[in-house]
């Protein structure tokens, strides 16, 4: 059964490298023509853009498109372009839909409804919830560990593994933090925010899983596991904010280290008798499960829920049983080096 189940992850680990991501939409003639028609009059059919003002002679209004609109709304960063190619997108995408066609990606997103300026409001709404139950997660292992389970002689806690799990929260509340903003207002700077914090995510969790699987408690020791994938990680966010931020290269390297660390979990539950492996199994189970939803993408119902605020939501239970095994696991080792002790 073991097998059957290392092979699963493995199908779904080698099938990344095999993901395309097309964007059809930007080669429609009719939408670059939408597109060309609205940037020179600031309207697609009756619907005009804010920022698409123009005087008679043709040129833009004095003023920059961010006067043109209230503060809390001038973070969003809309202009005249980014308001052509969305209402272009969804004109084409209503004259896509009479005709019986399937809807396609446009500059490599599906056509999404905005709603108060957000781009994907669901996306958003899960990933704030997703920081709520992390940082939850995160206070209810502080407050066991440093208020409910005894400490050694010299005050530091029994459990060995207190501090990574602290850094793992701090990692996991930057990366739904900017997520949230990336879906809210896809710019330059949040995506390259969001992609860089998800990496940081998955390079720390994965030393985490090295450390914890195979028991490393010796600083040394930790400082040579972590220091190749530390290296290989920082390299990584390098190579994307200052050379290139190459999607498929980055989509092979987080997936890769995804599914490392669920095959190291899953490979440990299944040889170790601690007594909450079982909400390991299911983590990892369910987390290979919800990549399959990464990996078959459809268009999103109505123009709001795609395949990735699915995933999303799958992660809402699964960080709650996650979180209460890194409690199990801090109980569990505190009893047993106290019992070592005596």
């Amino acid at each position: 059964m073991a097998q059957c189940r290392l092979l699963l992850f493995l199908a779904v680990f080698f099938s990344i490298f095999g993901l395309l991501h097309a964007s059809a939409g930007d080669a429609d003639p009719v939408y670059r023509a939408c597109v060309d028609q609205c940037e020179k009059t600031g309207c697609v059919g009756n619907k005009c853009s804010q920022h698409c003002n123009f005087t008679s002679g043709g040129s833009p209004i004095d003023g920059p498109w961010y006067l043109q609109e209230p503060l809390y709304l001038r973070w969003k960063q809309w202009d005249c372009l980014s308001d052509c190619r969305y209402h272009c997108m969804l004109s084409r995408e209503e004259e896509r839909k009479k005709l019986g066609l399937k809807p396609v990606k446009y500059h490599g997103k599906w056509p999404f409804q905005r709603v108060n300026g957000i781009q994907e409001p669901v996306s958003v709404a899960l990933s704030a919830l997703n920081l709520a139950v992390q940082f939850h997660g995160w206070v209810s292992f502080f407050i066991l560990v440093n208020y409910k389970l005894p400490f050694r002689p010299n005050k530091k806690p029994y459990y060995e593994y207190t501090g990574l799990w602290h850094i793992y929260a701090i990692f996991s509340l930057n990366s739904w933090f900017w997520s949230a903003v990336f879906h809210s207002r896809d710019v330059d700077l949040t995506e390259k925010l969001d992609y860089s914090s998800a990496v940081a995510l998955l390079g720390f969790s994965l030393i985490l899983a090295v450390l914890r699987v195979f028991n490393v408690r010796d600083e040394a020791a930790r400082v040579m596991a972590s220091a190749p994938i530390l290296a290989f990680v920082t390299t990584h966010i390098l190579y994307l904010n200052c050379y290139q931020l190459d999607y498929g290269w980055n989509m092979k390297v987080c997936m890769s280290m995804g599914m490392l660390q669920l095959i190291l979990w899953a490979v440990w539950a299944g040889v170790t008798r601690h007594p909450s492996r079982w909400k390991l199994w299911v983590v990892v189970i369910g987390g290979g499960l919800a990549t399959l939803l990464e990996l078959y993408d459809f268009p999103p119902y109505r123009g709001f829920v795609d395949a990735h605020a699915l995933w999303h939501a799958t992660t809402i239970p699964l960080t709650c049983l996650w979180w209460s095994f890194v409690r199990d696991d801090s109980e569990f080792r505190t009893k047993t080096l106290i019992k070592k002790a005596k």
